[in-house]
């Protein structure tokens, strides 16, 4: 069995015996993206078990006032300082503390009055913050896959040295996770990653050549942000969900294969050594994966809309395309190459695909760019958060021009 899986279930095996959940304080980072609303929306179906501690946005402070005034918290952290007067006027009858700057969102990751954190801060810049929680053995619900991506072997060692676990909330990895529950001991052949496919599926390069922002933004199944629905639409988003299992459940990448399940219901699978198959199913909600990770190990009920099989009559599957979508194969080559290589991968990605929303690359664009930053940067090994935040930098500044 994995190691995270086996140390997390040893970290909670005073909970599972008790018949009412323990009240849980909990630090959001990144509460007003897509990931946070769809959090507080669980946090709201469990008034007398949850509690918000902390808060975090980058820049949109309306929402973050808003949610403050909601929810009341400890503490609040604008990223953005120039945010920083409104949200402190704003607040400044409320008995709470307010910070701006993303070292002071990682200093919060020492108060002793939180029980987890539950990072939705997308990108790189979740990563300062999560290695703080996890020094301060502060449990993990990770929303935020570039954490693992970037710095994998770095986090899950504090993580095994601290004993603190990190529960996925990726959809995919959630499902994974409640697949080996009650599997410990059992050796797994193979873990299978579902994606959509995106909204682009079936199109030829050529096709895709012309494809515009506007078209990659609509997801036929899931409600995202739109970096995220981006990398969805070109693959990497499961190509970065590859090294972050990798990671999060201690395989080697021959172990980790990708099916195309257009229809998004089963999440993902685990094939074990006798070749027994198990799947999670559910519809195409975040909140039953964030619920999961705050949770555990209890299955609480709600009122959220459930799955019927009447309504999902066929489902279908098919081997990804990385011929036209090449970020999924970029992905696995990076992560196999090791040191600086995913952390190269996910910087050019974030500029990459920031260029595209602004209008200023092609959709094909994307992948080239990745590709030329992995052939033109000198491999390293990386040993620390600051020296992977260097390796991002030095993508941003040789990218430059380029795109």
């Amino acid at each position: 069995m994995t190691s995270n899986i086996s140390d997390t279930i040893l970290y909670f095996r005073h909970l599972k015996n008790k018949t009412t959940i323990l009240k849980r304080h909990i630090a959001l980072l990144g509460s007003t993206g897509s990931m946070g609303t769809q959090a507080l929306q669980v946090i709201d179906q469990f008034p007398d078990i949850f509690e918000v501690e902390l808060l975090s946005a980058y820049s949109n402070s309306d929402l973050l006032i808003q949610q403050t005034l909601q929810y009341k918290p400890n503490a609040v952290v604008i990223i953005d300082e120039h945010h920083y007067s409104k949200v402190k006027n704003a607040l400044s009858k409320e008995d709470c503390k307010v910070f701006a700057g993303m070292q002071s969102l990682v200093d919060c990751m020492t108060m002793n009055t939180i029980d987890m954190a539950l990072s939705c801060i997308v990108g790189i810049a979740g990563l300062a913050p999560v290695y703080r929680a996890i020094e301060n053995e502060i449990p993990i619900a990770l929303a935020n896959k570039e954490t693992l991506v970037v710095a994998g072997e770095l986090m899950m060692q504090k993580a095994k040295e601290k004993q603190v676990p990190i529960i996925p909330v990726d959809s995919e990895h959630s499902a994974i996770f409640q697949c080996l529950m009650g599997e410990q001991g059992n050796a797994i052949e193979k873990i299978i990653l579902t994606a959509s496919g995106g909204p682009f599926r079936g199109k030829s390069i050529a096709e895709l050549e012309t494809v515009t922002c506007a078209q990659a933004l609509q997801h036929p199944n899931w409600n995202m942000g739109n970096k995220i629905t981006i990398d969805s639409a070109t693959l990497m988003n499961k190509g970065l969900e590859v090294i972050e299992a990798r990671w999060l459940f201690n395989l080697d990448l021959d172990k980790i294969e990708v099916i195309v399940h257009p229809q998004s219901i089963i999440h993902s699978l685990v094939q074990f050594a006798d070749g027994s198959v198990k799947a999670q199913l559910g519809l195409p909600d975040m909140k039953l994966p964030i619920q999961y990770a705050l949770t555990f190990p209890h299955r609480l009920p709600n009122a959220f809309p459930r799955f019927s099989f009447t309504e999902y009559p066929t489902f279908t599957f098919e081997k990804p395309d990385t011929h036209s979508f090449p970020c999924l194969s970029l992905a696995y080559q990076a992560s196999k190459a090791g040191g600086n290589r995913p952390c190269i991968l996910n910087a050019a990605n974030e500029m990459a695909v920031s260029q595209f929303l602004n209008g200023k690359i092609k959709f094909t664009d994307i992948p080239k760019i990745i590709e030329k930053a992995l052939a033109n940067i000198p491999f390293s090994q990386p040993k620390t958060i600051e020296e992977y935040l260097e390796v991002d930098k030095m993508v941003q500044k040789h990218l430059t021009g380029i795109c």
